[in-house]
């Protein structure tokens, strides 16, 4: 950060789709049958050739540095999380988080677009960062990137988990936002 003057470094927060669901690995076709290694890395480097991504990276304010003591335990973990909490802030909130969150174990379209609207709800209230307001769209956007990525498959008129734990991960970077604060003021926090 050294295009910033000393006394004041601004947060930044970026979110990536494509780094979410890099670790997936090649399908088994069943547990007794072991596929060689060479098709399974040919699956892999096909599921990633053609491969469409986005980035989002996100500036805020500098952030005074001029006056804390950072001599201080307590002062060095209230800048810590002052600086969290910006970050956190800052976070650009994409559809696939959102219909990650809402999503259960088996449900239909109307039953995630209803709880989108809860989410993206709650979201607005907490001023969080974003992408897409309305929530027909969202749960559209959202459910179409996690099919894609066979996160999620449809069976007739129920959307079905197939990747529960990549599923969760999607849902965890946006939990920040939708917990209750753990301190009375959001306002960032001075020496």
């Amino acid at each position: 950060m050294r295009w910033l003057p000393p006394a004041r470094r601004g947060a930044a927060a970026a979110v990536s789709e494509v780094a979410r669901t890099t670790r997936r690995g090649a399908r088994q076709g069943a547990k007794r049958r072991q596929r060689p290694f060479s098709r399974e890395v040919a699956e892999m480097v096909g599921a990633a050739v053609g491969y469409q991504s986005r980035a989002f990276v996100t500036f805020g304010a500098p952030i005074p540095l001029a006056g804390w003591d950072y001599e201080s335990k307590r002062a060095v973990m209230t800048l810590a999380h002052t600086i969290r909490d910006a970050i956190g802030r800052l976070y650009k909130v994409v559809p696939s988080s959102i219909v990650a969150a809402a999503m259960r174990p088996s449900m239909t379209t109307a039953e995630v677009e209803d709880r989108v609207a809860g989410i993206t709800e709650r979201l607005a209230a907490a001023d969080a960062n974003l992408d897409e307001r309305e929530p027909a769209s969202i749960a559209g956007h959202g459910l179409q990137v996690l099919e894609q990525r066979g996160i999620l498959v449809r069976e007739r008129q129920v959307w079905r988990v197939r990747e529960r734990l990549v599923l969760r991960y999607y849902a965890r970077s946006i939990a920040h936002l939708l917990m209750p604060p753990r301190r009375a003021a959001q306002a960032p926090r001075t020496p």
